[in-house]
């Protein structure tokens, strides 16, 4: 059983305090992520308030999520097709 670790963190200048079971160096890596990600909306979007980056974050965050949770779900079901495809071929064989 992992313990809940606390983090002090800083996203989009602001001291959080978290906890975590995760190691030192994932949660410095999705501070980071969205700290990046606040950069970049800072960069494309102009002068706007803390609340709507940290909205527009969510948004994009949420958006590479769906994409990324689409393609694995195609990838899953090529490789459901190609079993199936490999199963009947070897079955053919016999």
């Amino acid at each position: 059983m992992l313990l809940k670790k606390r983090f002090n963190i800083e996203v989009l200048g602001q001291e959080i305090l978290v906890l975590s079971d995760s190691g030192d160096e994932h949660v410095a890596e999705i501070v980071q992520y969205v700290n990046d990600k606040a950069e970049e909306v800072r960069n494309t979007s102009g002068n706007i308030s803390t609340l709507n980056v940290a909205i527009l974050i969510a948004l994009n965050i949420a958006d590479e999520f769906f994409k990324f949770k689409k393609n694995k779900e195609d990838i899953h079901s090529q490789l459901e097709s190609r079993t199936e495809k490999l199963i009947n071929f070897i079955e053919e064989g016999r």
